[in-house]
């Protein structure tokens, strides 16, 4: 076989890399070398990172038990000072360096520290020993002092080298722990950069939120606080209830399935650590998940997550199987934390992370012991709460159903791409292809359908009978809607789908018009059919697409006059005016729509040149707010359509008084 190499173009020379090309980077060299590789860049991001660093070393010490409190000091020329009151770091010379103290072995070596044994800790988030060290790699300045065995001691650094020996400074009878300050170094760093109050801030009450027997105390310089700024210059920050506290914080007023949320703290099996969470499943779904890991943050989640996630997926199921719900088996892990609001934060022994900034958590033993732990404290909240439950597991499988909805829709759509438009056999459409300028008439009765499509205008008006009175959807569960006909008409009609499905841009028409007999019994189904816009496609009254059409009650006659009333009022109103002094006139009472000629229907109602139209509107404060579940509209939706009898009784009773000219 011919050598390949042969076919190598040039001559391959080895004297062009030698064992001097080889080079041995000691010390902290390879963090200013490469510091992507240890704390992930150089950006804005990164530069944070360094405070955390240093943070998680207190942390560790309040977890561990020996200190109850942490401060964070921002001041001018991005310089952090960070105390605790903990054991402080060991100043003893070091074994196996016996010319160095165990501090500047710390401060100097990658790779060390007391966290990679339980000896020192039982549970840490420091467990690669570079943290401390890669921050004194990438400071121009960094001081250290240790109040430890009653004496005070102080060593300086800079860019990762020792500036100044080991001083003893004397007796403190009244103080321990560690006091770190240093400042980023910006030959690193991306120049412009600064570090954040709002960023650190934020950081100090997450970890008061994780740990909730710590005291953090903040302190900023006034300077660079911005005026718009919700960051304090001083503030003492404690959450008696850790994690409960801030979950509680975060949904304030949102509304949820459950009364409170789902909360506490587990032991793992064979003493491997604790777990604490806080859940709450909220009307808007709006959720988020943050986890940490010994109060570290892992964005990218996890094992504890995988762990959480088949806990509470597998306590649903069991539930649902133990009250014979059928559908609960359909559920997935996405339908019950998918729209939750969520807090986990593990504390356990040796944790393993992906990459130095622990962005995700990889012990593979976490996933069995969360699901154990919080499993069995599941099933006994299920157990111990039926109401509770019931609603959480029908809010669950409404989701279940509606991600189903979704895949079959997303088939359909991919297998019937080129068929025609389905549209419900009764609605007669309008000829215009285009949805400007058209609208459909929403029509009680087939009988009054069938005067309105003989009174239309082809082109632009579409008629779409119904039969009898709606589903009231604010008092009927989701499946009831979903299979209600006359409402599976209505959508396919208008073509933009229902409730989560619903897309405005794909609405047929540029105007929804409900027409109804000018009765009590008419107004009764225009109520129910505003209650289903309202709740199932609320955009559509939000732009101005729906309206009432305002079809005559009364026809009066005489001398060659002839008037329409729309209802008592208008009627004796028309008598005091146009028919002032006239004795007789003929007054017919339209019975109905369907009574109504097609002829008469087009002028009074349907013809755009002749007819009033009454627009449905929200109150603009209403439009804008975040959560219009909490609006005066809906409360009063609920209250009058609603499920409880006893909302609509107490209604009547306060609001008889201004009912006035009542038929008996």
């Amino acid at each position: 076989m011919e050598n390949l190499l042969d076919n190598v173009n040039g001559d391959v020379s080895t004297s062009s890399y030698s064992a001097s090309d080889i080079e041995v980077l000691e010390g902290l060299e390879p963090v200013r070398l490469r510091p992507g590789m240890y704390i992930g860049g150089t950006d804005e991001g990164a530069l944070h990172h360094l405070i955390s660093e240093v943070l998680d070393n207190s942390m560790d010490e309040a977890v561990a038990g020996f200190a109850n409190r942490i401060e964070i000091e921002l001041l001018p020329d991005n310089e952090v000072i960070i105390t605790d009151n903990g054991r402080g770091i060991p100043v003893d010379k070091h074994p196996k360096f016996p010319d160095k103290s165990a501090l500047e072995v710390i401060l100097t070596t990658l790779h060390s520290g007391g966290k990679f044994t339980s000896k020192a800790y039982n549970t840490s988030g420091g467990l690669h020993g570079v943290g401390i060290s890669v921050v004194n790699a990438l400071t121009s300045e960094l001081e250290i002092e240790i109040a430890r065995d009653k004496k005070l001691y102080r060593q300086t650094y800079s860019r990762g080298n020792v500036t100044s020996p080991l001083q003893e400074l004397g007796s403190v009878n009244n103080r321990r722990g560690t006091k770190v300050r240093f400042k980023p170094d910006f030959q690193i760093f991306d120049k412009g950069l600064n570090l954040k109050p709002e960023i650190l801030y934020k950081l100090a009450k997450s970890k008061a939120y994780l740990f909730k027997g710590v005291e953090i105390r903040w302190t900023c310089d006034a300077s660079l606080i911005k005026e718009d700024s919700l960051v304090p210059q001083n503030e003492t920050i404690n959450f008696p209830n850790g994690i409960l506290d801030y979950l509680n914080t975060v949904i304030k007023d949102k509304r949820s399935i459950t009364s409170e949320p789902f909360s506490g703290t587990v032991k793992l099996q064979d003493d491997e650590g604790t777990a604490e969470f806080a859940i709450a499943w909220t009307e808007d779904e709006q959720g988020f998940i943050n986890s940490y890991c010994n109060t570290v943050p892992t964005p990218q989640g996890g094992t504890h997550e995988a762990g959480m996630r088949s806990a509470f997926t597998k306590g649903l199921k069991h539930y649902g199987e133990l009250t014979s719900v059928k559908k609960s088996n359909i559920i997935t892990a996405e339908d019950v934390l998918g729209g939750a609001s969520i807090v986990l934060s593990v504390f356990i022994k040796e944790p393993q992370f992906q990459g130095q900034t622990k962005e995700k958590l990889v012990t593979v033993k976490t996933t069995r012991l969360i699901d154990a732990a919080m499993r069995d404290h599941f099933d006994h909240w299920l157990s111990s709460n039926p109401n509770v439950s019931t609603r959480l597991l029908d809010f669950v499988i409404e989701r279940a159903e509606d991600r189903l909805r979704r895949r079959k829709k997303t088939e359909m759509t991919r297998k019937s791409a080129t068929r025609k438009l389905r549209l419900p056999g009764k609605l007669a459409d309008c000829s215009r292809n285009s949805a400007e300028g058209t609208e459909i008439f929403i029509v009680e009765g087939d009988s009054a359908g069938g005067s309105a499509k003989q009174g239309r205008n082809r082109e632009m008006q579409a008629i779409l009978p119904l039969r009898g009175k709606v589903l009231n959807v604010a008092s009927a569960t989701r499946d009831k809607i979903r299979a209600n006909q006359e409402i599976s008409n209505m959508v396919q009609a208008l073509g933009c789908g229902i409730g989560k499905e619903f897309k405005l841009e794909d609405l047929r028409y540029e105007r929804v018009i409900i027409m109804t007999d000018a009765d009590v019994d008419g107004a009764h189904i225009a109520a129910l059919l505003m209650t289903l816009f309202y709740r199932e496609m609320r955009p559509l009254i939000e732009q101005g697409y729906l309206y009432l059409a305002l079809p005559p009650l009364y026809r009066l006659a005489a001398k060659g006059k002839v008037f329409y009333a729309r209802d008592d009022a208008h009627k004796d109103e028309l008598m005091k005016t146009e028919f002032k002094g006239l004795k007789k006139i003929e007054m017919s009472r339209f019975k109905g729509l369907g009574e109504m000629p097609a002829r008469q229907l087009k002028e009074t109602t349907m013809d755009p040149s002749k007819r009033s139209l009454m627009r449905v509107v929200i109150p603009q404060s209403q439009v804008e707010s975040e959560n219009f579940k909490t609006t005066h509209t809906y409360e009063l939706i609920e209250q009058l359509m609603g499920k409880n009898p006893e909302m609509r009784f107490n209604f009547i009773q306060e609001n008889a008084v201004f009912a006035n000219d009542l038929d008996v």
